[in-house]
C-alpha cells in the first residue's frame, strides 16, 4: 500500500546549477576505445582508504602511484572532518514534499504498476518529493559516461513528466541483455547494466508455463530467475534520514542538469530489523554510518571537487553466472 505522503515540504521541481566534473562530450580516437574506456567518480576520504586503491588498482586506465592517491585521500579526510563540525546534523530532518495535483495523473499510472505492489510492500511506502542535496548515499562511484548517456536521453529541458517518468519509469525500458547455455549445468547473463542481477527462486506448476513443452509428465518447475530491478528512484527514510537506495546515476544526472527536487518512492522503516529487510547490504551492514554519523556521505559530496576523484577505467560488463545441480537417488522408504 502506498499512501500520500502527510509531510510537508516542495512539491514542484526546482533548479540550480552545479559544476560538473565532466562534460558529456568524450572524443575518443575511435569508437572501440568509447566503448573500453570510460570516466568514473569516486568518492574520497572516507574509510576505507584500503577499498580506494583497490579500485583504482582494478580499474583505472593509467592509475597513479599510490603516494599520490594517498595524500589525495588524506586530504579529502581533512575536509571531511571539518563538515562533520561545520555540517553537523545536515543530513537530520530532510523535507519530504506531497506530490501535488498537477501529478494525480501520472501517480495513477504509475500506481498501476506490478512492480510497485510486489516490490514496495514490505514497509509503510509513498510517492513524494526529495531534495536531492539532503539525500544520505552509500555508492561510492559514478559512472559518469552513463551519465552522460541519461542526460542526452533526458534531452536538454525536460518537463514534469519526462523528470517523473525518468525517476519512476513504470515502461521499464531494458538495458541490453545475452545469455546463453555455459555448460549442461549452467548459463551465463550478460550486460552493460550494472543492474544485472539474481531475482531469486521462482517455484512454477504447469499452468505457469505456456508455449513450452516438457519432456514429460510435468509436476513442478524450479525458475531461477535473472533480471534487472524495478529502476525507480528510491529512498529509505530511516531515523530522521533520507537514504537513497538506488537510483544514484539518475540522481546524480538530474542534479547535475540544475534539478534540486525530484519525485521518488520513500520507504518508511521504523527499525533496523526492517532496515535490514529493505536496504542493500552496503547500509544494512553498516548502519551506524549513514544513520549516527554527524555527517554522513551525502549527494552533494559528487559536486565537491574537494571529495571525489576523477578516473579514467576500463568499462566492465555485468555477468550474472547461474549453476545448478540435480542429485537423484532411492532412498529407504519409510
Amino acid at each position: 500500500m502506498i499512501p500520500t505522503s502527510e509531510v510537508e515540504g516542495k512539491s514542484r521541481l526546482e533548479t540550480t546549477a552545479v559544476e560538473s566534473p565532466l562534460a558529456c562530450e568524450l572524443k575518443p580516437t575511435d569508437q572501440a576505445a568509447q566503448d573500453a574506456v570510460g570516466e568514473t567518480l569516486f568518492l574520497i576520504g572516507r574509510p576505507t582508504l584500503k577499498q580506494f586503491l583497490r579500485f583504482v588498482r582494478q580499474h583505472a586506465a593509467n592509475p597513479l602511484s599510490e603516494g599520490i592517491l594517498i595524500d589525495e585521500w588524506q586530504a579529502a579526510n581533512n575536509v571531511i572532518r571539518t563538515l562533520e563540525k561545520e555540517e553537523a546534523g545536515l543530513a537530520d530532518n530532510p523535507p519530504i514534499g506531497k506530490m501535488g495535483p498537477e501529478y494525480e495523473p501520472l501517480l495513477i499510472e504509475f500506481l498501476k504498476d506490478p512492480l510497485v505492489h510486489y516490490g514496495f510492500n514490505r514497509v509503510p511506502t509513498d510517492v513524494a518529493m526529495v531534495e536531492l542535496d539532503r539525500l544520505v548515499v552509500y555508492q561510492r562511484h559514478i559512472d559518469l559516461t552513463f551519465v552522460c548517456e541519461l542526460k542526452n536521453k533526458v534531452g536538454p529541458a525536460p518537463g514534469q513528466e519526462q523528470i517523473f517518468r525518468t525517476c519512476l519509469p513504470y515502461d521499464h525500458p531494458q538495458p541490453p541483455v545475452k545469455w546463453s547455455r555455459l555448460r549442461e549445468d549452467s548459463f551465463v547473463f550478460m550486460s552493460p547494466s550494472r543492474d544485472l542481477r539474481f531475482l531469486g527462486i521462482m517455484p512454477m506448476q504447469s499452468k505457469h508455463i505456456k508455449d513450452y513443452a516438457p519432456l514429460g509428465n510435468l509436476v513442478g518447475a524450479v525458475g531461477i530467475a535473472v533480471g534487472f530491478g524495478s529502476n525507480f528512484l528510491n529512498a529509505i527514510y530511516a531515523e530522521n534520514r533520507l537514504i537513497l537506495n538506488n537510483g544514484s546515476h539518475r540522481a546524480y544526472a538530474l542534479r547535475q542538469m540544475g534539478f534540486t527536487h525530484v519525485p521518488c518512492i520513500v520507504q518508511h522503516v521504523s527499525s533496523r530489523d526492517e532496515l535490514e529487510v529493505v536496504a542493500g547490504s552496503e547500509v544494512a551492514g553498516d548502519p551506524d554510518c549513514y544513520l549516527k554519523n554527524s555527517r554522513p556521505p551525502m549527494l552533494k559530496d559528487y559536486f565537491d571537487p574537494k571529495l571525489h576523484k576523477v578516473l579514467r577505467v576500463h568499462r566492465r560488463l555485468r555477468q550474472v553466472t547461474v549453476k545448478f545441480e540435480v542429485d537423484e537417488a532411492s532412498v529407504p522408504a519409510f
